[in-house]
């Protein structure tokens, strides 16, 4: 059956460039993208140069902007080169092109750095590590910092948690939604496709957060259905193959994943619930219109090969798999 829904958008995407060309680049990683779906990918800060200036903001925009075919929105670093304690110029960076800050890849563990960011009431994509211990403290400075916006002394604050993988995290967050705060959150398709029984003694199954238990995977699905998690984000992060199949200790986090989102979305979702997370979520969270459209089938049936993907990165955790729904390129 040939539907035809928006575009996805992705929040949450790494493209390596520049400094990591050899991984990623931003055209392979746009074709990526529209392969897989999507119309719009916001793309993370932790390259080389970290985008904490204009200059890369701008150098991204220019260089994404020449694609037609599909929006692309740097995200900015919260902190200068993501590993200080030093805030950026948010809205010099928003003037030359950010959508939103983050330091994903490495998470902000000091309190006041984490308050000082929200109370710039611009739009902060929150890295956690330590999953359920951060985000419970991290709802807490907000719940702080909104009560500082009622009362004048602050902007109001936005935060989204991103890849969120265990059922503690979410238990914090559905309470945190249930006690009227307006924060949002995401989680990947490998979180509630895989478990840690999946893991292999090379990197192929590696990412951070980890992969965890079964009851974590059922709790991500269960999450998706109810609404406490908004939106599916792919955290696309792609590396070389010689790199994945280093020893698991050694081998880098991140696994490829633009081009099998929505059979993996599909599995567990209807299509409804799949452009609810997909597409209509994360524009209201970014506070962006979606415009592009596409057309799935959702009986086709196809395996994978990532040798055939459109990504430089040609190794995959779902390699030989049967996904059922296929993304109809023109």
């Amino acid at each position: 059956m040939i539907k035809h829904i928006p575009a996805f958008i992705d929040m949450h995407v790494h493209l390596r460039e520049p400094g990591f060309e050899h991984k990623e680049t931003l055209e392979s990683g746009m074709k990526a993208g529209i392969a897989g779906g999507f119309g719009t990918l916001c793309i993370m800060p932790n390259t080389q140069p970290v985008a904490d200036s204009p200059n890369v903001i701008k150098f991204l925009v220019e260089k994404t902007s020449k694609n037609k075919d599909i929006d692309v929105y740097p995200v900015a670093a919260v902190t200068k080169n993501l590993n200080s304690t030093e805030l950026v110029h948010f809205q010099e960076l928003e003037n030359a092109g950010a959508i939103a800050f983050s330091n994903d890849g490495l998470p902000i563990l000091d309190k006041d750095v984490f308050k000082n960011a929200l109370m710039s009431g611009k739009l902060i994509l929150s890295h956690c590590e330590d999953e359920a211990n951060e985000v419970k403290w991290q709802i807490e400075v907000f719940k702080d910092v909104q009560k500082l916006a009622n009362k004048g002394f602050s902007k109001i604050p936005k935060l989204h948690f991103c890849h969120i993988s265990s059922s503690d995290a979410l238990s914090y967050i559905r309470q945190a939604k249930k006690e009227g705060l307006a924060l949002t959150c995401e989680t990947a398709p490998h979180y509630f496709t895989f478990t840690k029984n999946d893991v292999t003694s090379n990197g192929v199954y590696k990412m951070n957060p980890p992969l965890r238990e079964k009851a974590d995977r059922e709790a991500i699905i269960e999450s998706l259905k109810d609404g406490t998690i908004d939106a599916i984000a792919t955290d696309h992060a792609p590396h070389t193959i010689e790199e994945k199949l280093m020893p698991y200790s050694t081998s880098p986090n991140g696994i490829v994943g633009l081009e099998t989102a929505f059979p993996l979305a599909l599995n567990v979702l209807s299509l409804d619930e799949i452009v609810e997370k997909m597409c209509y979520n994360p524009a209201k969270i970014l506070g962006i219109k979606n415009t592009r459209e596409i057309s799935v089938d959702l009986d086709e049936k196809w395996v994978v090969k990532s040798a055939e993907f459109q990504s430089k990165c040609k190794i995959s955790p779902y390699e030989n798999m049967e996904l059922k729904g296929k993304v109809i390129c023109k």
